[in-house]
This record gives C-alpha cells, sequence and structure tokens, in this order.
C-alpha cells in the first residue's frame, strides 16, 4: 500500500492517528478484470502453499490486467484489495506502508475482511527497528543522521510492530518481514556483533508468527547469520536487489529451503536504480524488460520448496520487470512447468 496516505504519523513515537475510512463516490465498485483461461487455469494448477503477490495493490495502470476498469489509485487504495484477490494467481499482497509507521489492529482487520480465507499478507515491519541510524533525509526531522535507540529494541517491535499484525490479521497473517536496509555496519559492531543482537532480538518477541529477515548488505551473509535464523526458525528473505548475490547463491549461504517457509521478495533489475525503474516502467501496465534468468532461477527455488512442503511467497515489485502482475502470471508458469518436470522425471 502506498506510503502516501493521510494518516498523521509520528515516525518516531509510533503513535498513528487514522482518519475514518472514506467510501467511494461512485456507486459502482472495483471490480475485478476479466483473465484468459488459461491464466485461471494457471492458477487452479499451482499448489495452494504457493503464495505470489505484488508490492501493494494500488496502481491504475493495472486496468485490465488486475482491476475491470481505470479507476484513481486513492480510490484502490481504499477498495481495490478485495478485487486483487479475485485474480487467480495472485494469492499474497505485501503492505509496504508498515515501514514508514505502524498501523492498528482495526486497520489490519479491515484489509483481512477484504479476502477470502487462503489470502495471506506480507507485512514489512517499522523501519525504527530496522536502522542503526536515522539516515539524513529530510523526512527525519531533527532526528536526521542521529542513534536510533529503537534499533532492534524487542519491546517496542512487540508493542507496535508483532501486537496489531498478529491481532488484526489473524488467520490470514504470512510473514512478518524486517528489512534491513543498506547501512554502514559500522553502525551496529560489524556482522558479528550483528548476530548477537538479532539473537537477542528474535529471542525476545512473542513466539508465533512468522518472522523473517532481509538484509541489504551482503557482508552480513554470513554463516553466523544463517545459523541464528535457523536456530529461532525465523526465514531469510531471497532479496532480488542489484547489490545483493543471485537469489540461489543467497538460498544456499542463508539456508533458506531449511526454514519453516520459502520468503522472496523480487525488487529490481540487476542493471537499473529504484528511480531509474520507475521511471522507465510506470504506468505499470507492460512487462518492459523480462529478466529470464531471475524469473527461471526463482521458479527452481520455488518448485524445490514446494517439493519440500514449505510454504513459498514471493512478492514482486513493479519495478523488477515493468508490470508485477504480468511478472507474477510469467513466474507462476516458470513454477508450473518446474514440477511439472519433476512429474515426469518421477514418472520415467
Amino acid at each position: 500500500m502506498p506510503s502516501r496516505d493521510h494518516s498523521q504519523l509520528d515516525l518516531f513515537t509510533g503513535a498513528v492517528s487514522e482518519p475514518a475510512p472514506r467510501r467511494s463516490r461512485r456507486a459502482e465498485p472495483v471490480g475485478p478484470a476479466s483473465v484468459p483461461d488459461e491464466v485461471r487455469a494457471l492458477g487452479e494448477r499451482l499448489p495452494q502453499g504457493i503464495f505470489l503477490g505484488t508490492s501493494s495493490w494500488a496502481f491504475p495502470g493495472w486496468a485490465g490486467i488486475v482491476y475491470s476498469r481505470d479507476v484513481a489509485q486513492a480510490t484502490l487504495a481504499r477498495e481495490g484489495l478485495s478485487a486483487y484477490a479475485r485474480h487467480p494467481v495472485l494469492r499474497t499482497v505485501g503492505v509496504d506502508r508498515t515501514f514508514y509507521g505502524p498501523i492498528s489492529a482495526i486497520t489490519f482487520s479491515e484489509y483481512a475482511a477484504q479476502v477470502p480465507a487462503p489470502f495471506r499478507f506480507l507485512v514489512k515491519a517499522h523501519e525504527v527497528c530496522t536502522l542503526a541510524r536515522y539516515p539524513p533525509h529530510e523526512r527525519y526531522g531533527v532526528h536526521r543522521g542521529q542513534p536510533n535507540d529503537r534499533f532492534l529494541n524487542a519491546s517496542y517491535a512487540a508493542d507496535m510492530v508483532v501486537a496489531p499484525f498478529v491481532e488484526g490479521l489473524g488467520d490470514k497473517a504470512g510473514p512478518l518481514v524486517f528489512q534491513f536496509p543498506p547501512q554502514d555496519t559500522r553502525g551496529f559492531g560489524g556482522p558479528a556483533r550483528f548476530v548477537e543482537r538479532l539473537h537477542a532480538f528474535f529471542a525476545a518477541l512473542p513466539r508465533g508468527p512468522l518472522y523473517a529477515v532481509e538484509v541489504r548488505n551482503e557482508e552480513l551473509l554470513t554463516e553466523g547469520f544463517a545459523q541464528v535464523l535457523s536456530e529461532l526458525g525465523v526465514c531469510p528473505v531471497l532479496s532480488v536487489w542489484r547489490q545483493m548475490p543471485p537469489v540461489v547463491q543467497q538460498a544456499l549461504r542463508t539456508r533458506a529451503l531449511a526454514s519453516r517457509a520459502l520468503v522472496v521478495r523480487w525488487m529490481l533489475p540487476p542493471h537499473l536504480g529504484y528511480e531509474e525503474a520507475r521511471a522507465r516502467y510506470a504506468p505499470f501496465h507492460h512487462l518492459v524488460d523480462e529478466d529470464t534468468v531471475t524469473r527461471e532461477a526463482l521458479a527452481g527455488v520455488c518448485a524445490a520448496a514446494t517439493r519440500k512442503g514449505l510454504p513459498t511467497f514471493v512478492i514482486i515489485n513493479n519495478k523488477a520487470e515493468g508490470s508485477a502482475p504480468r511478472s507474477a502470471v510469467k513466474l507462476a508458469g516458470s513454477i508450473d512447468a518446474a514440477l511439472g518436470s519433476q512429474k515426469v522425471a518421477l514418472q520415467e
């Protein structure tokens, strides 16, 4: 969900004051797009434990792909989720607005009420949990460039992040992702100290939720990192991002296929940054730069996880290839083919 909403947020106290939900003045509800029969059949063949989805759902450029008509972004943000969840391949969605500030259990429950029982949400934890020092961006105000005393603060995370996530989403809660943006690792003592603090943090959080960790500094992908996640039942996130190794290498280094679930976030192509990709790909209606190498690698990892009985969550950004829902359909086809090849091999 886009971070530009009308909630009143104090980034540093976690206090959120949300306006009462507004309904569109248009009587006609947001409906799902008609999809080809082959896409519907693909969704029916895809194993139930595979959850493919996108980063948020409020993109007017998805008219004719996810939505039946062109609808304003603000309307989609409020009313589009139920139509999104009726797409035969899209079984999860990333809630990104929570990275910029916590939201209430009530808001989570409103999301959950709009989707069917098998649907799952992947939620990003508030960034104050994962920033050792506030970036110098103006939105951080007086905290710009200052050390962050809520970095890996389990008490804050339990109260402001975990509790509303669990209470609001219930059985529809998927992974709760703690994303560590690229940062100077000396700010938290380097990779070894990071592992120690990560262990203490997750050991102090409530048991039960499917926690996941995404790092964007390759030097943090150590053996100690993999051991701590394995010991505590926390999933590594395979992050397709240009400053990280290929996904297969990440899977091996983090022991991803021995986790409680496989969690993947396909964010960017190897040759573009975020702003470059947005400018090149908007309004996100077409695949512009197909990344078949990454797609087939992801399909192989997802198929391997499925054969091991692991729930598999893949969130795809529009900036990966140009249109996240179209990427999801293509990836579903590749996973279907990989699983079909395995069946043929077993029969032979």
